[in-house]
């Protein structure tokens, strides 16, 4: 099965997305991306997929993952409930940090560990323990804060016990996920995020008659192209609101690209099942009785 492609929203002014999710959540499927990810599982347990390696998870697990590596973790909660806090990310794009390596002589020391996230890295608890404390505060950092705890982890991983998850020959089928036609249309659509795209100019870029399109779209995605759009908006806004408490609302709804304050607060009710200033602040009472446990 191909995995679908993830959109990975990096802010204007940042260079890496650092942020927090509940479950279930969109990136919850069989996905990949472009981007290195950092991921900590910070409540409930599971069954994880990074490439062809099949484990279990449960609080404390890291794991770093290399551009194009396809992987979900699938979580033992109920149908119907929800958890408001279930992992700890971040991504950052290939260009920043092989900028990164090409001018700071010292980071050919991280070299080894990039190399191997490309099929999945676990590491040891201990490695977790350090890292922990460490992702929760570049969350919440701004500025050159939040690179140098970003490089900080970065170190610490570079030296943790780690086991690599992927085979060898997985990668070779990696080869692939380029050629799917709506993975193609998704990638655009990522690029584009905040423009209006009608279905006939996405069914063009991948060849197909819009209605042909249209059926491949839903049966790939589940919705319509406008649903869809509008899902990746709002998670985007979510996203925003979560890792800068003092953004206005008004600004995050034309960031992500609604054209009114009104339509944006509708979809986000439709979608997330309360405003977006209720999501806020539901959100950061939850982190602040997570962090106080």
């Amino acid at each position: 099965m191909q995995p679908d492609l993830e959109l990975v929203h990096i802010r204007k002014g940042e260079s890496f997305a650092a942020w927090m999710h509940g479950y279930p959540f969109r990136t919850v499927r069989w996905h990949y991306h472009p981007e290195y990810e950092i991921h900590m599982i910070a409540a409930t347990t599971g069954r994880f997929y990074i490439g062809d390696f099949v484990g279990d998870f449960e609080p404390g697990q890291l794991i770093m993952t290399g551009p194009n590596l396809p992987q979900n973790w699938i979580s033992d909660v109920p149908a119907g409930e929800a958890v408001p806090a279930r992992s700890m990310v971040i991504q950052f794009p290939e260009e920043f940090i092989e900028s990164a390596c090409g001018a700071i002589a010292e980071m050919q020391a991280i070299r080894p560990l990039l190399e191997r996230s490309r099929r999945g890295l676990l590491f040891d608890r201990g490695t977790s323990r350090a890292v922990h404390p460490l992702m929760e505060r570049l969350i919440e950092a701004q500025g050159l804060r939040r690179v140098a705890l970003f490089w900080e982890i970065l170190d610490r991983l570079a030296a943790g016990e780690h086991e690599v998850l992927a085979s060898l020959s997985f990668e070779l089928d990696m080869t692939r996920t380029d050629d799917s036609g709506i993975n193609r249309a998704i990638a655009y659509l990522r690029e584009h995020i905040t423009e209006r795209i009608e279905e006939a100019e996405l069914a063009a870029l991948v060849g197909q008659s819009p209605s042909a399109f249209s059926r491949a779209f839903k049966r790939h995605t589940g919705q319509t192209l406008v649903r869809y759009r509008n899902q990746l908006r709002i998670d985007l806004a979510c996203q925003m609101l979560v890792t800068d408490p003092q953004v206005k609302i008004a600004a995050v709804c034309y960031e992500v690209g609604f054209s009114n304050l009104s339509n944006f607060n509708r979809h986000f009710l439709n979608l997330k099942g309360m405003s977006p200033a209720r999501f806020r602040a539901t959100f950061a009472a939850n982190r602040e009785l997570a962090m106080s446990d």
